[in-house]
């Protein structure tokens, strides 16, 4: 029994077929079928239902499969143990990171990082916090990059920056005229926010209930370009993360109203199991966020805002 047999087991396992496990390990579908025939042979048992399309695992399969998984991250862990003890910053590395994070932080960071760490392999996937956290649980990532704190008693949080809140008020809005935004401000404004699933959704919910007032927020979106298009319809006010703001278009830039110190703001960590090994790449990680966010927010009084 080798781990390739197991490797290769497992992506049939996953795929279903022969043809699609054997590409996605980048071998021939003949070299991966005679592996897993052997595995096969050693075991004196029949692993998958050939017959069925697409293949499915019989009730031993199974038991091997759970066992073959526990093998194969154990094995991993191995690889991480020596690259840990040699400082070694390479090898491939599973991220997630939430949506409204992903597409104003990677291209602030990613070309530094791949530049400075060539031999470092991302896999890099859009996911909520809650996804982020189950994936974690399950050993499919190495990492995230979330809102925090989660207070979760298996993960390490590595707070990265931490990054103000901004009005995003028309000329037709009411609070328009305004300089500076207090929170008081939004106890009589509609707000739109995010749809449920997004954790910055929560973050302006908990920013609105500190306020003396009470709140309805019956607009909801997926994205802050949405967001963005229906307060410039006059449908009402929004707020955005600070990096969110810095590729608007200079029009909608003059819609920017900012807080009053010490200025609201959500917490965003780089967050991993306590068990993880990879810690070479996640300090190099961290340090080249923290490196590129240290000159792109600049506040000297921040409040932190925490939803949960």
């Amino acid at each position: 029994m080798t781990l390739t047999q197991l490797k290769y087991t497992l992506a049939v396992a996953e795929e279903g077929n022969f043809t699609q496990a054997a590409e996605k390990c980048f071998v021939t579908q003949p070299t991966l079928s005679m592996q897993v025939q052997k595995l096969e042979e050693e075991l004196g048992i029949q692993l998958f239902n050939r017959k069925a399309k697409p293949i499915t695992l019989t009730p031993v399969g199974e038991k091997i499969i759970s066992q073959a998984k526990i093998i194969l991250e154990e094995a991993k862990r191995m690889e991480d143990v020596v690259s840990t003890e040699k400082g070694v910053v390479e090898g491939h590395f599973r991220l997630g990171i939430i949506p409204t994070v992903m597409p104003t932080l990677l291209p602030m960071f990613l070309k530094t990082f791949f530049k400075k760490y060539p031999k470092v392999v991302l896999k890099i996937e859009e996911l909520n916090t809650a996804s982020i956290i189950e994936e974690l649980s399950l050993g499919k990532l190495d990492a995230g990059i979330a809102a925090t704190p989660l207070d979760h008693s298996q993960l390490i949080e590595r707070p990265l920056y931490y990054e103000p809140f901004v009005g995003y008020i028309p000329s037709s809005h009411p609070l328009s005229t305004i300089k500076n935004l207090e929170v008081e401000d939004l106890e009589t404004m509609d707000v739109l926010v995010l749809e449920d699933g997004h954790c910055f959704r929560e973050h302006v919910l908990k920013l609105c209930q500190t306020s003396r007032g009470s709140k309805s927020f019956d607009l909801k979106s997926g994205s802050f370009e949405t967001l963005i298009h229906l307060a410039n319809e006059g449908m009402g006010m929004t707020l955005l993360p600070y990096l969110q703001t810095l590729a608007l278009s200079e029009k909608n830039k003059e819609n920017l109203r900012y807080f009053n110190s010490p200025e609201p703001a959500r917490e965003i960590s780089m967050i991993h199991s306590k068990n993880l090994l990879k810690i070479p790449i996640i300090e190099a990680l961290s340090g080249t966020i923290e490196g590129v966010l240290r000159g792109a927010i600049q506040f000297d009084n921040i409040k932190v805002i925490t939803p949960r």
